[in-house]
């Protein structure tokens, strides 16, 4: 799996973390013979655990040297915080799903993990109350890049986000700068939507015009 990861993912810090990370444990157990496949697996919830080169990716791009806070919007398996947490000081992560987000708190603490909190998602995107962040990785995509997401950014912040239709995306870090914001792309991906204020409506609810 490093091997294959590394063919794109050049920081040595974020592979130690892919390699020091048992993605495994964040399966469920029926599927954890493909644990280290480079392809996302269903978790529950209609929600996947994404593949590792993805998780990579997005890691590397948040560009994390070590006293960060970082906020993950989706925490879905846990396993995307759990690379983070080994490159950053502290990790907020939010979910809509109870069910994973229980799940997920209690891999993390069997594992060890300390310095990730998984929070309730609300129906403003991110976790206002616990701004600002120096990095925010979104693991479900939006139809453009929230805004409520960019106000949580710290100064030279990075955003690192998918953004398109439901089927769709492109990979983006935006990175804020005063008031302006810098964007570039890492290529065309695929997530489950982000459900909530300025991105995708709930099934069964009509998606908001952007």
């Amino acid at each position: 799996m490093i091997r294959r990861v590394a063919g794109q993912v050049r920081d040595r810090h974020v592979l130690a973390a892919l390699r020091a990370v048992p993605r495994e444990a964040f399966l469920p157990a029926g599927l954890r013979r493909f644990a280290y496949a480079d392809s996302p697996l269903p978790i529950g919830g209609g929600q996947t655990i994404s593949q590792p080169l993805i998780v990579g990716m997005m890691t590397e791009a948040a560009a994390l040297v070590g006293d960060e806070r970082v906020l993950e919007v989706g925490t879905g398996s846990g396993y995307q915080a759990a690379v983070l947490a080994r490159l950053a000081r502290e990790v907020v992560s939010v979910e809509r799903v109870d069910t994973l987000r229980h799940r997920a708190r209690a891999t993390l603490a069997r594992l060890g993990v300390r310095n990730v909190r998984c929070l309730p998602a609300g129906r403003v995107l991110g976790a206002a109350a616990e701004a600002p962040f120096h990095a925010i990785l979104v693991t479900a995509a939006a139809p453009a890049v929230p805004r409520a997401l960019v106000e949580q950014l710290a100064d030279s912040g990075r955003l690192v986000i998918p953004v398109g239709t439901r089927r769709e995306q492109e990979l983006l870090v935006v990175t804020k700068r005063g008031d302006r914001l810098a964007q570039r792309s890492l290529g065309g991906c695929r997530f489950v939507p982000l459900i909530g204020e300025g991105a995708f409506a709930a099934e069964g609810e009509p998606d908001p015009l952007t």
